[in-house]
């Protein structure tokens, strides 16, 4: 298979289910329950709602680059809220019927593992709110 430049020059071609399998086997329950389960931790629990160091926050399966901390912004909903992803094409959006509402659901363009919702009740200047779990990043401090 062909390799996928996404816009920003990083690798998006599509992980097969057994990579998938293979990259988990080091993840705790919580993370691969949000990842490949489709849950959300509770609100003011993750471990990076208050991070605020420079750096960037990646896809905790497959490690590719969604939202730079320049993009965070304090939501008050409880859980890291984004203004913009890195890259368009790093995220995918997915309509989500479930819980009797209708939202925007967001998953790694690599490894299509669930990371949260969009919503758009965000600040300018996109208007875009990206609600993401702790659980489904790993952030990588800028050196």
């Amino acid at each position: 298979m062909a390799m996928v430049c996404s816009s920003a020059g990083f690798d998006l071609t599509p992980i097969d289910a057994r990579k998938r399998a293979e990259m988990a086997q080091g993840l705790s329950a919580e993370v691969r329950h949000v990842l490949f389960e489709h849950g959300t931790e509770p609100p003011f629990c993750g471990g990076l709602l208050y991070e605020k160091e420079d750096g960037v926050f990646v896809c905790a399966l497959c490690s590719l680059p969604l939202f730079r901390s320049t993009a965070k912004f304090e939501s008050g909903t409880g859980w890291p809220s984004f203004r913009e992803p890195y890259a368009p094409d790093h995220i995918r959006e997915i309509r989500d019927a479930s819980h009797g509402m209708v939202r925007t659901e967001i998953r790694c363009a690599r490894c299509d593992s669930h990371l949260g919702h969009v919503f758009p009740d965000g600040p300018a200047p996109t208007g875009l709110r990206y609600c993401l779990n702790s659980a489904a990043l790993r952030f990588e401090k800028a050196t």
